[in-house]
């Protein structure tokens, strides 16, 4: 999850030397906070503006669709927490050149829809309804906690030929041990925070690993994979999408990019040359990139290509 400010951060550790337990549940609550939601940026308006709007209801809230482009293929592009659609206006632009069609939604407490609370199931439910409107994607791709959500749904009920990871992560639990980290929390009070994490999702440490960790079950064979993590995002280090790549060998392609940090590799050259290469061409369309626009891109094996 993203940071939260200096003050909140404070909090549960402050309440730890007290009671773990409230240090716990203090942590649970900045865990899911979404606030405060992202404006449109400038460079991004003009494309937000383009969008086709629709709606759709998820867990009884109004969810803003977007759509852009009119071609046969349909890409869906899930943003992370604290968010919105218009951040992959870049990508969404390089899509439609490419004669694509392009689908996104502002997640409940996100960007322009409705709501103050959620979690990864309305992710879930909202590319499911997506997917009975818009029928199969050709990709889905995700960034940050999105790339957790595009890699749980491709997983399940939404399957795709081609998965899309930027500045994300495999499963939830490195989102919560980052957050423990960030907050400094204690032993104790981790527990209890990926205690509320499975209790407000209904399920045991088992089914967390099942239904959301796409390192111990990877994603469908034949489905190909693209990771792409910045060195130096200090958000969400990358050592849990090298773990994600090495888990799916040659189906997966490692981008590896330097100086960009979380956001800024969303909209980088670099990132959106090896998405294109890959929702047009496939793992060897990606292999066949010029290395001098894309000088970090590894391969399966890891090594520089």
């Amino acid at each position: 999850m993203p940071s939260v400010p200096a003050l909140l951060a404070r909090s549960p550790h402050t309440a730890a030397a007290v009671s773990p337990t409230l240090a716990g549940d203090l942590a649970y609550r900045l865990f899911f906070t979404t606030s405060p939601r992202m404006a449109v940026r400038d460079v991004d308006a003009a494309t937000h503006s383009d969008a086709r709007r629709g709606h759709l209801t998820v867990r009884g809230t109004e969810l803003v669709t977007y759509e852009w482009g009119s071609g046969s293929r349909t890409v869906l592009l899930l943003h992370g927490w604290r968010g919105r659609a218009s951040q992959f206006a870049p990508l969404v632009r390089e899509l439609v050149a490419e004669g694509f069609h392009v689908v996104a939604f502002d997640a409940p407490a996100h960007g322009s829809s409705r709501g103050r609370r959620t979690d990864i199931r309305d992710w879930v439910d909202a590319a499911e309804q997506l997917q009975a409107v818009h029928g199969a994607f050709v990709a889905i791709i995700g960034h940050s906690f999105g790339a957790l959500a595009a890699l749980t749904i491709a997983r399940s009920t939404v399957p795709a030929p081609a998965v899309v990871a930027i500045a994300g992560a495999a499963s939830p639990d490195a989102f919560l041990a980052e957050f423990a980290r960030e907050l400094h929390l204690d032993a104790p009070t981790t527990a209890r925070l990926a205690e509320r994490f499975r209790r407000r999702l209904g399920i045991d440490a088992a089914t967390v690993s099942a239904r959301y960790d796409a390192v111990a079950h990877p994603l469908p064979d034949g489905t190909a994979l693209l990771v792409v993590h910045d060195r130096d995002d200090r958000r969400m280090p990358d050592s849990d999408s090298l773990r994600l790549h090495d888990a799916h060998g040659s189906r997966s392609r490692l981008l590896r990019t330097d100086g960009l940090g979380h956001t800024r590799v969303l909209s980088a050259d670099a990132t959106l040359d090896a998405v294109i290469a890959l929702v047009t061409g496939g793992l060897d369309a990606v292999d066949g990139l010029d290395p001098a626009r894309t000088p970090a891109a590894q391969g399966a094996t890891g090594h520089e290509s």
